[in-house]
C-alpha cells in the first residue's frame, strides 16, 4: 500500500517550520473522577510527537474523547487529563501538562517547536458526518496533516478523512504505518502456511470475516460460541451452549469454501463444559461426540488445543482475533493459555488485535512474543473482513497524487 509517510518527510527536512496537525488517537478509559485508568494509547502517540518537534515543526495534536454531543461542549468531554498525562510522559518543557486550546477550528497559535493539544475534535459541528466546511477549516490550519491513529482509520470524519483531502499535504504517521505494513505482511503477502484464529460469542458478528478469510487462509481456527455454531454444523452436539442455530447454512458453506481449496476449518475434538456459566462452575473435559444436553461448552478440550498448538507453531503468519474460550474464568482458560503460548513459541509473523485479544496477550506475558498487536478494535476487524478503511484510502489517493 502506498501512502506517504511522515518519517519520509521529516527526513526530507520538510517537516522544519511547518505546521504539522497530528490526528492522534487519544481515547484513553477513565474512572468515574475523570483519572485516566490505562494510558497505552498516549504513549503510542508520542513518537510521532516527539518525531514533529524534533524536527522543529509547529506541532497540534487532537483526538476525540468519548462520545459527546457535537456542539455542546461538557467538563467531563475534556482533553485536560490527556494534557495533563502527556505532559508527564514528555516532560520537560511540558511536565506540568501540555497547553490545552479549545475552540480552535478558526485558528491555533503555536511556534515552531512548540506543541499544543487541541480539545476534543468530536465536539466539532459537522465531525462525524465529515463537513466539508469543517474539514477545510481544519485543513488550512497546518501545512502537513498526519493521521496518526489506526483505531479511527475505518471512520470517514472531518479530522482522519475530510482534513486528509483538503491539506496541502497528508501523509501516515508512524504509528499508522507500522499497521499497514504488519496489515500488508500478514495479509497482502503472507508467508505460509497462513492460520487464522477468530473468536467470538456469536458468528453473526464475525460472518462477514470469516467469509472473506475462507478465501485466504490455510487454516481458519473459531472459537467461543462461534465454534458451538461449527460444531454444530459438523452434527456434534452441543448442549446449551450459546450458537445461531439459523447460521448453519453459513458455517457449512464457510467449511466447503476452505475444504475446496485444499484448507479447513479445525473443528474441536473434545471440548471444557460445565452445567452452569459462572467462574466456580465445575469444569469437565468431554469428547466433542459426548456432549450433554445440559452441558455448557465454555474452552477447547486439551487434545484440541494440543492440535491446533502444532498448526501455529508450524505456520508462517499467524492473525489472531479472539480467545478460544471463556478465558476470564481459570477452569476454561487453558485453551486460551496454549494457544497463546503456542503463537508466542511459533517462528511465523504473528498480529493480533480486538480488545478480548490483548487482555489474553497481557494475562499470559507475551506481549514481546508476538510480532505485531494492532491498536484499533473495529479498524482491525474490517481489514480482516477484506475492507478498504477510509483512511488508508484518502491517504494512497494523495500519494498518487
Amino acid at each position: 500500500m502506498n501512502v506517504l509517510r511522515f518519517s519520509d518527510l521529516v527526513a526530507a527536512g520538510r517537516a522544519k517550520g511547518a505546521r504539522v496537525f497530528i490526528r492522534a488517537d487519544l481515547n484513553v478509559p477513565q474512572d468515574d473522577s475523570g483519572k485516566i485508568t490505562e494510558d497505552t494509547r498516549i504513549r503510542a502517540s508520542l513518537p510521532c510527537i516527539r518525531m514533529a518537534l524534533d524536527a522543529g515543526a509547529a506541532v497540534m495534536v487532537t483526538s476525540h474523547l468519548g462520545r459527546p454531543t457535537e456542539g455542546a461542549f461538557k467538563p467531563e468531554d475534556s482533553l485536560a487529563p490527556i494534557a495533563a498525562r502527556m505532559g508527564e510522559l514528555l516532560g520537560a518543557p511540558y511536565a506540568k501538562g501540555v497547553p490545552l486550546v479549545a475552540n480552535w477550528v478558526d485558528g491555533v497559535q503555536v511556534a515552531p517547536g512548540q506543541l499544543v493539544l487541541l480539545e476534543n475534535c468530536r465536539v466539532n459541528k459537522g465531525e462525524k458526518k465529515n463537513s466539508e466546511e469543517l474539514a477545510r477549516k481544519m485543513a488550512a490550519l497546518c501545512d502537513i496533516f498526519v493521521h496518526d491513529a489506526f483505531g479511527t482509520a475505518h471512520r470517514a470524519e472531518a479530522s482522519t478523512y475530510g482534513i486528509a483531502q483538503y491539506a496541502k499535504v497528508a501523509c501516515a504517521g508512524p504509528l499508522l504505518a507500522a499497521e499497514i505494513d504488519a496489515i500488508t505482511k500478514a495479509l497482502a503477502h503472507p508467508k505460509r502456511p497462513l492460520v487464522a484464529i477468530v473468536a467470538g460469542s456469536k458468528v453473526s458478528t464475525k460472518l462477514t470475516i470469516l467469509q472473506s478469510l475462507a478465501s485466504k487462509v490455510d487454516g481458519l481456527v473459531v472459537g467461543r460460541g462461534n465454534a458451538n455454531t461449527f460444531m454444530l454444523a459438523a452434527g456434534l452436539p452441543i448442549g446449551k451452549s450459546l450458537a445461531e442455530p439459523d447460521l448453519l447454512a453459513d458455517a457449512r458453506a464457510v467449511i466447503a469454501a476452505m475444504k475446496a481449496r485444499g484448507a479447513e476449518v479445525p473443528i474441536p475434538v473434545d471440548v471444557v463444559v460445565a452445567k452452569e456459566f459462572k467462574a466456580d462452575a465445575q469444569a469437565t473435559v468431554k469428547a466433542a461426540t459426548d456432549v450433554a444436553a445440559d452441558d455448557m461448552i465454555l474452552d477447547i478440550g486439551p487434545k484440541t488445543a494440543a492440535l491446533l498448538a502444532d498448526k501455529l507453531k508450524a505456520a508462517g503468519t499467524i492473525v489472531w482475533n479472539g480467545p478460544v474460550g471463556v478465558f476470564e474464568f481459570d477452569a476454561f482458560a487453558k485453551g486460551t493459555e496454549t494457544i497463546a503460548r503456542a503463537i508466542a513459541a511459533s517462528s511465523a509473523f504473528s498480529i493480533a488485535g480486538g480488545g478480548d485479544t490483548l487482555a489474553a496477550i497481557a494475562k499470559y506475558g507475551i506481549e514481546k512474543d508476538v510480532g505485531y498487536i494492532s491498536t484499533g478494535g473495529g479498524a482491525f476487524l474490517e481489514v480482516l473482513e477484506g475492507k478498504t478503511l477510509p483512511a488508508f484510502e484518502i491517504l494512497g489517493r494523495r500519494a498518487a497524487g
